[in-house]
């Protein structure tokens, strides 16, 4: 079956009792599965609650615009603002604009109460408790990861220091390949609990049993570290080990209590687990579609008194070289997020199947959304939506 756009019937996935459609084990993030799955990770997956606390909830005030026929230029003609949220498999999207909600829209079945998969735009999550943590000189950047994990001797990381693994410019053999489920990436998918081994895969094939062994097995380097950028989520999964073993806490308490109640989130959010209770950094999050703004816009008011302002500065201080990202060639990476280009240096938390959180401070604007591609990237698809943003941009300015 192939996937849907939001103006295409919606197939009966999971729909009556018993569902018609049910949702396949091995498949569940491909499409069109992906549509519904990534709104009910906890119907499929173990979980563990990132609770929000008893605190105050943060409300934006509104000050909303009419962007839905908002024209821009993408490489493939002249579109909408909704035609392209329409055609980018769109379940959530957000604008906030000096604080205030600019434009908020909700597809595919979402609400602003149902928590969406993040994939990757985790790894920004972990980037920024690593920047509180590390503030109150529990973990030093420049340390060796073995300094931490001294297990991880025997690895690859031997001799890597954590600024290396924060901006992934170990030299660790990882081999992100997605559609390979032998690829390091693919073993993720069942060390991490997402998906059990493949049907008639080789029998005498090991699959790690959880996130932490997995790690151990990474026991080669293809270049020395520190050379060149190589995207790895993995990475984010040993600055997680090192966060739990230097706080004594598990990952989701730990960003409930440094991130999640103190900026106001609406809604408890969670993590998928593995089978040692372990969360997985690098791509397991999930939250509402305005939480993800919430955090966002804490770090466009430069921390609020949670985050650090001068490691979200740092954050914003990447070496800008070639072949990056193809989607923003001028772009670069830094402390888990990637850096549009070396002018703005506006920041993004960016996932696959077309996750992102574009915070751009010149123009004091934050942007949210939450996608089910078809696929695992698609250049055109994020080139398109930054022009999109880019075009926001010059409409919210006009009318101030």
């Amino acid at each position: 079956m192939t996937s849907y756009k939001n103006s295409d019937p919606r197939p009966p996935i999971m729909q009556g009792s018993p569902p018609a459609l049910i949702v396949p084990r091995q498949d569940w993030d491909r499409p069109p599965w992906n549509r519904w799955s990534f709104q009910h990770i906890r119907e499929l997956l173990a979980t563990a609650e990132v609770w929000r606390g008893n605190g105050h909830r943060k409300r934006f005030p509104r000050a909303e615009a009419d962007l839905d026929a908002l024209e821009f230029d993408t490489e493939r003609g002249r579109t909408t603002l909704e035609k392209h949220l329409d055609d980018t498999y769109t379940d959530g999207f957000l604008v906030l604009k000096d604080g205030a909600v600019a434009f908020e829209r909700y597809f595919n079945g979402m609400d602003e109460r149902t928590l969406h998969l993040s994939q990757s735009v985790a790894k920004s999550v972990t980037g920024m408790v690593f920047g509180i943590v590390a503030s109150r000189g529990l973990v030093d950047p420049a340390a060796l990861v073995t300094d931490y994990l001294p297990e991880l001797a025997a690895t690859g990381w031997r001799g890597a220091t954590l600024r290396q693994v924060l901006d992934m410019t170990t030299g660790v053999r990882f081999d992100e390949t997605y559609d390979n489920p032998y690829s390091n990436i693919g073993q993720v998918d069942v060390a991490g609990g997402w998906k059990p081994p493949p049907p008639g895969s080789d029998p005498d094939f090991s699959w790690p049993a959880h996130m932490w062994e997995l790690i151990l097995r990474l026991t080669e380097t293809v270049r020395p570290h520190g050379a060149m950028f190589e995207y790895r989520s993995i990475e984010t999964d040993v600055l997680a080990f090192v966060l739990e073993r230097v706080t004594g806490k598990r990952l989701p308490q730990l960003v409930s209590d440094e991130l999640w109640q103190k900026m106001g989130a609406e809604e408890s959010a969670c993590y998928t687990v593995d089978s040692a209770g372990y969360a997985i950094a690098d791509g397991g999050f999930n939250a509402t579609l305005r939480d993800y703004g919430r955090f966002g816009q804490l770090i466009l008011d430069g921390g609020g008194g949670v985050i650090p302002p001068d490691w979200i500065e740092a954050t914003r201080s990447g070496f800008h070289g070639p072949a990056f990202n193809d989607a923003f060639p001028e772009g670069s990476y830094k402390n888990q997020f990637w850096i549009e280009d070396p002018r703005s240096r506006t920041l993004m938390c960016r996932g696959v199947f077309g996750q992102l959180i574009w915070i751009s401070f010149d123009h004091r604007m934050v942007a949210v959304k939450l996608s089910t591609y078809p696929d695992f990237s698609n250049t055109a698809f994020a080139r398109a939506t930054l022009a999109a943003l880019h075009a926001i941009v010059t409409a919210l300015a006009s009318r101030t």
